[in-house]
Protein backbone atom coordinates (compact mmCIF):
# COMPACT_ATOMS: atom_id res chain seq x y z
CA UNK A 1 0.00 0.00 0.00
CA UNK A 2 1.19 3.46 -0.78
CA UNK A 3 0.00 6.72 0.70
CA UNK A 4 0.97 9.99 -0.92
CA UNK A 5 1.43 13.24 0.98
CA UNK A 6 2.26 16.71 -0.20
CA UNK A 7 5.79 17.90 0.58
CA UNK A 8 4.34 20.16 3.27
CA UNK A 9 2.48 17.24 4.87
CA UNK A 10 5.62 15.09 4.76
CA UNK A 11 7.60 17.85 6.44
CA UNK A 12 4.97 18.20 9.15
CA UNK A 13 4.92 14.44 9.73
CA UNK A 14 8.70 14.46 9.88
CA UNK A 15 8.66 17.17 12.54
CA UNK A 16 6.08 15.31 14.61
CA UNK A 17 8.04 12.08 14.29
CA UNK A 18 11.18 13.88 15.38
CA UNK A 19 9.44 15.28 18.46
CA UNK A 20 8.12 11.80 19.21
CA UNK A 21 11.50 10.15 18.83
CA UNK A 22 10.37 7.86 16.04
CA UNK A 23 10.56 7.73 12.27
CA UNK A 24 7.84 9.02 9.96
CA UNK A 25 6.80 5.60 8.67
CA UNK A 26 6.21 4.26 12.18
CA UNK A 27 4.33 7.43 13.17
CA UNK A 28 1.96 7.15 10.20
CA UNK A 29 1.50 3.40 10.60
CA UNK A 30 0.73 3.71 14.33
CA UNK A 31 -1.72 6.55 13.70
CA UNK A 32 -3.55 4.62 10.98
CA UNK A 33 -3.81 1.53 13.15
CA UNK A 34 -5.18 3.60 16.06
CA UNK A 35 -7.89 5.02 13.79
CA UNK A 36 -8.83 1.52 12.62
CA UNK A 37 -8.97 0.23 16.21
CA UNK A 38 -11.10 3.17 17.37
CA UNK A 39 -13.44 2.62 14.42
CA UNK A 40 -13.80 -1.06 15.31
CA UNK A 41 -14.67 -0.17 18.92
CA UNK A 42 -17.19 2.44 17.77
CA UNK A 43 -18.87 0.03 15.36
CA UNK A 44 -19.04 -2.67 18.05
CA UNK A 45 -20.71 -0.19 20.40
CA UNK A 46 -23.25 0.75 17.75
CA UNK A 47 -23.99 -2.95 17.13
CA UNK A 48 -24.50 -3.50 20.88
CA UNK A 49 -26.85 -0.52 20.99
CA UNK A 50 -28.87 -1.81 18.06
CA UNK A 51 -29.09 -5.26 19.65
CA UNK A 52 -30.29 -3.69 22.93
CA UNK A 53 -32.89 -1.64 21.08
CA UNK A 54 -34.06 -4.74 19.21
CA UNK A 55 -34.58 -6.43 22.60
CA UNK A 56 -36.54 -3.42 23.82
CA UNK A 57 -33.87 -2.33 26.29
CA UNK A 58 -34.42 1.39 25.86
CA UNK A 59 -34.25 4.37 28.22
CA UNK A 60 -36.57 7.33 28.08
CA UNK A 61 -35.21 10.84 27.57
CA UNK A 62 -35.54 11.83 31.22
CA UNK A 63 -33.53 8.82 32.41
CA UNK A 64 -30.80 9.47 29.86
CA UNK A 65 -30.60 13.12 30.88
CA UNK A 66 -30.40 12.19 34.58
CA UNK A 67 -27.65 9.65 33.89
CA UNK A 68 -25.58 12.16 31.92
CA UNK A 69 -26.01 14.82 34.60
CA UNK A 70 -24.86 12.30 37.21
CA UNK A 71 -21.80 11.38 35.15
CA UNK A 72 -20.86 15.04 34.70
CA UNK A 73 -21.01 15.91 38.39
CA UNK A 74 -17.60 16.69 39.91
Amino acid sequence: MEVHFTPEQEAQLGRIAGYSGTDTEKLVKDAALRVVEEDMHFRAGVRRGIEQADRGELMNHGDVKARIEHLLQP
